[in-house]
């Protein structure tokens, strides 16, 4: 039997090129259970054009290894680069995004235009980095100028790439429900709820004052997909590549396997 060779780059919960005769939904399947390597929970990757080359990655020397095996089922990996492969993709190679569940069930986003929405300009916000940066930060960047800010040459602490996703925040709500109740339950997994306090009264008293780390670790896999907001970013020096989100009814309507699971 014949299948296609396709190129898979993961994003989380590690980075890396691969090459696989898998389709999407039977890679992502792989990952999580059919692996003798052990993984328990999300898995996010992209589907790149399998015409992509870059002098980085040895892609047609791993490309001639993957043929089926001898009782004729395809080849499921085969691992082309595990270091640096963000900051050497073309975001322009870069074909769909599928987010995972940890049960395995599977959500293809298409590329879309990225369009500021009115009366969000100044608002505070929270990003979770999640490849190759793996901070949480909140800032007064819009969706699309944070990852211009983070992959910005001249950023020393930045990074040539990065993906990330923006989470819900509604900034004056959370105050006025944490100062009724100090034991209330953070909106984002695996941040103190004072801390979310303390930042947000920060940089409102520090005008100057852009962005503020306030995790050093996104903790990506205890956020659920459904406190995504908007969708998920690529960026690099000068480029973006936006992949929104749809709303819940769609995502219920479409996949309702991957919804009951988000």
């Amino acid at each position: 039997m014949t299948y296609t060779t396709r190129l898979y780059a993961i994003l989380y919960p590690n980075t890396s090129l691969i090459a696989s005769q898998l389709s999407p939904e039977e890679f992502a399947k792989h990952y999580i259970s059919g692996s003798t390597r052990h993984y328990n929970g999300k898995m996010m990757f992209a589907e790149v054009d399998p015409n992509f080359r870059n002098e980085y990655f040895r892609i047609d020397e791993a490309i001639k290894d993957v043929h089926p095996h001898e009782n004729g089922k395809p080849k499921a990996t085969k691992f082309i680069c595990c270091y640096r492969v963000m900051e050497h993709l073309k975001l322009s190679a870069i074909q769909n995004l599928y987010l995972t569940t940890s049960e395995g069930y599977c959500l293809k986003l298409t590329a879309g235009e990225y369009q500021e929405k009115s009366g969000e300009s100044g608002t505070l916000r929270v990003y979770a980095e999640i490849a190759p940066l793996r901070m949480l930060a909140m800032a007064r960047h819009s969706f699309e100028e944070f990852g211009q800010y983070i992959t910005d040459p001249k950023n020393p602490k930045g990074a040539p790439a990065l993906f990330y996703t923006q989470l819900e925040l509604e900034e004056e709500d959370f105050l006025k429900e944490f100062d009724a109740n100090p034991m209330l339950v953070s909106p984002i997994p695996g941040l103190h709820p004072s801390k979310l306090r303390d930042a947000i009264i920060e940089l409102r008293n520090k005008r100057s004052k852009p962005l503020k780390g306030i995790s050093l670790h996104s903790t990506f896999e205890k956020i659920p997909y459904r406190i995504v907001q908007g969708g998920f970013m690529f960026a690099s020096a000068g480029e973006s590549l936006f992949f929104p989100m749809p709303d819940s009814h769609v995502i219920e309507d479409m996949n309702y396997k991957f919804w009951k699971h988000m």
